[in-house]
């Protein structure tokens, strides 16, 4: 070998369709994973309509002593 050459690098075949097979198979089995899960937490329509509801209530006591503690004082 010579000074200036570079040191030969090994070649490894890649096998670019093998590797994106195993990816494919990798997202398959994490979304039926997720879907399995969403099946098994019972995602029902009065769920939703219950996560979906206000909670917000102006006229509660919490409410309506968080503006009077921190109102802006007059001009």
């Amino acid at each position: 070998m010579n000074k200036h050459q570079e040191p030969p690098i090994p070649k490894t075949p890649v096998r670019r369709r093998a590797f994106l097979g195993a990816m494919a198979a990798g997202l398959a089995v994490a979304s039926a994973g997720a879907l399995s899960r969403r099946q098994a937490t019972g995602a029902t329509a009065a769920n939703v309509s219950d996560k979906r509801k206000a909670r917000y209530r102006a006229d509660s006591a919490e409410v309506q002593s968080f503006y009077r503690v921190n109102r802006y004082p007059g001009q």
